[in-house]
């Protein structure tokens, strides 16, 4: 069988997407994958989905951090954007993704806009309303796990 003539190729375009969740929860990338194929359907119906063919490339989340490339076709990115913001949990557990950047190639869009997804995080024991708790410190970002469950807070409350 050939290959189809270049002019007549799909042409794709790669979102970066920024990853945040809680540490402990346990986001894999076929469970990624599904929410935004069902988030598509869900917004674009069958055939808004299937024109814009969102396909999840790479995925790296540790630590409650990380990011992922996302395949579209080249038409349907403000589609394929808005399907990405449907998307508010995987397996049960609360998600934030944010596209930071959409680029022509797989290469570009890793080293432009992702970077390294991961991130770097200590652990330690702050003091949050009153009492002390451990909680991860990332970029920022404080998760301090108290007894009704994790507490989303910055820097400058527990200082």
């Amino acid at each position: 069988m050939k290959h189809l003539p270049k002019h007549l190729q799909p042409r794709w375009r790669y979102l970066a997407v920024a990853i945040e969740t809680w540490p402990d929860a346990e986001v894999g990338r076929r469970s990624f994958q599904r929410e935004l194929w069902y988030a598509g359907q869900n917004l674009l119906g069958d055939p808004g989905s299937a024109d814009a063919d969102l396909r999840l490339l790479r995925y790296d989340v540790a630590e409650g951090s990380g990011g992922a490339i996302v395949r579209v076709r080249r038409g349907e990115v403000d589609a394929a954007r808005a399907a990405i913001a449907c998307v508010d949990e995987v397996n049960g557990h609360p998600i934030g993704l944010r596209v930071t950047g959409v680029s022509g190639s797989v290469d570009a869009a890793s080293e432009s806009y992702l970077g390294d997804p991961a991130g770097s995080s200590t652990q330690r024991e702050v003091a949050f309303e009153g009492a002390d708790y451990p909680a991860r410190i990332r970029n920022g970002v404080v998760d301090v796990e108290a007894e009704a469950g994790p507490i989303g807070a910055t820097v400058h409350d527990i200082e």
